[in-house]
């Protein structure tokens, strides 16, 4: 079965809401006087702020059922509750300074969050409220808890997209791809992923690299790789562990380094590193040039993950209404209309026309491989769950304003996580922590 990785920055708020409800309503606490459960105890301190080790066990938690749903499987134990205590004093470090930085939120905006998690469960607000205290869970806590995860979600996305910096001649080189006609080249490139955790000791850390230095020598030894993939990889297991076709600049630099001299269906012949763990990369399939602009017209359904649905149910939910459109039954417009959480709601999901590039990787490389008129299976994304149908595509040539703009957002999306891991550990490096043993 695929191993669950640990939860992405943009997933935790999702995961945090449901361990709330799981919990009733147990939450974090200022240190100004906050008492804590007598049958707890506190297992980290963040400038101000506690962490205890009921709040960490339920986080914990709310991720093994979320595993459960999807049928993957998950980290061990201690490795578990290791990396959800790293998570939730990042969060508290990154609350903190949010907080000192002047940001808040209005009221206002909180009702309409809260409005908005009462429609995805198909309830008005005080049918939630109902239903949350039924649960035992605090009403208020609850609030507290979503304004801190928009507190979150605001404060990464204005301090990460203000440190992210497109020069014009990344812009020119991109274009320059381009202008002749043709495409840059495309890697299919399939992993095999050992991961290592933040602050591994040595020890771990060796087990993971001889771990790795036997995928690797297997591999090489001619080895089929996706029986490698589905024994050993940490990572996706789907497609062999295949990425898809995708062009240099959608893929990390070590792996373009690593792969562009190799010739298709060959083993990169050395292990390499990054912050994720060890790799071990074949190059599938290599494409060079093709055909430019191909603009798709695509309408899509986006489904949020929230407490009341998680990435899981939303995937379900988004399998049956794809069901109900290859029957049939309904459009896809009208089931737009009355499901999506998306702006593009009221237009039946019509996102109009777009060229290569002007989404986000994952929904972009979907509506690719669709077929004018068919309807993709559900697709993840940092936005929520999609369901996507191309209408029709055309060959267009965008002006250069326009070139200028999608490059620009493809740069900046390629750049955006990497960019938020150095701010992630900027903030944690100015944090207080206090790390504390369990009580003897």
């Amino acid at each position: 079965m695929p191993v669950l990785p640990i939860p992405t920055p943009r997933r935790r708020a999702a995961l945090l809401l449901a361990a709330l409800l799981a919990a009733g309503g147990a939450t974090a606490q200022p240190l100004r006087g906050a008492p804590t459960r007598s049958a707890d105890f506190i297992v980290a301190v963040v400038n101000q702020e506690l962490v205890t080790n009921a709040e960490v066990q339920q986080r914990v938690a709310a991720f093994k059922r979320e595993a459960a749903q999807g049928g993957a499987d998950v980290p061990a134990d201690d490795v578990l509750r290791r990396e959800m205590l790293e998570t939730m004093i990042n969060e508290r470090a990154q609350l903190g300074h949010a907080r000192d930085s002047g940001l808040r939120i209005e009221e206002s905006e909180l009702d309409r969050a809260v409005g908005s998690i009462a429609a995805q469960s198909r309830v008005t607000p005080a049918q939630l409220r109902e239903q949350l205290q039924r649960s035992g869970v605090d009403y208020a806590r609850f609030r507290n808890n979503i304004r801190e995860q928009m507190l979150l979600e605001r404060v990464r996305e204005r301090d990460v997209n203000a440190r992210i910096r497109i020069s014009d001649a990344e812009v020119d080189a991109l274009l320059a791809a381009r202008a002749s006609g043709t495409a840059p080249p495309e890697f299919n490139v399939a992993q095999i992923l050992v991961a290592v955790a933040e602050g591994a000791d040595g020890a771990e850390l060796a087990a993971r690299r001889a771990r790795a230095e036997q995928a690797l020598a297997r591999a090489r030894a001619g080895e089929d790789f996706g029986k490698l993939v589905a024994e050993l990889s940490d990572g996706a297991k789907e497609q062999g562990g295949a990425l898809g076709l995708r062009t240099a600049e959608r893929l990390p630099d070590l792996f373009v380094e690593a792969v562009a001299p190799l010739r298709g269906g060959s083993v990169a012949p050395q292990l390499l590193r990054s912050g994720a763990g060890f790799h071990v990369l074949k190059l599938i399939e290599r494409r060079d040039g093709g055909v430019l602009v191909t603009q798709s017209r695509a309408r899509h359904i986006l489904l949020r993950t929230s407490a009341q649905r998680s990435q899981a149910d939303a995937i379900a939910r988004l399998a049956e209404l794809r069901q109900q459109v290859v029957a049939g039954g309904v459009s896809f417009a009208a089931l737009a209309r009355q499901n999506s959480e998306d702006g593009s709601a009221a237009q039946g999901g019509e996102l109009g026309w777009a060229s290569p590039g002007q989404f986000v990787p994952e929904f972009d490389e979907a509506m690719k491989a669709l077929a004018p008129g068919e309807v993709s299976d559900p697709v993840v994304s940092r936005f929520g769950v999609h369901l996507i149908q191309v209408l029709e595509r055309r060959q267009k040539a965008v002006d250069r304003r326009q070139q200028r703009d999608i490059a620009r957002n493809q740069l900046r999306e390629q750049k955006f996580e990497s960019t938020f891991l150095d701010w992630a550990r900027d903030i944690r490096a100015r944090a207080y922590v206090e790390l504390r043993e369990p009580p003897q």
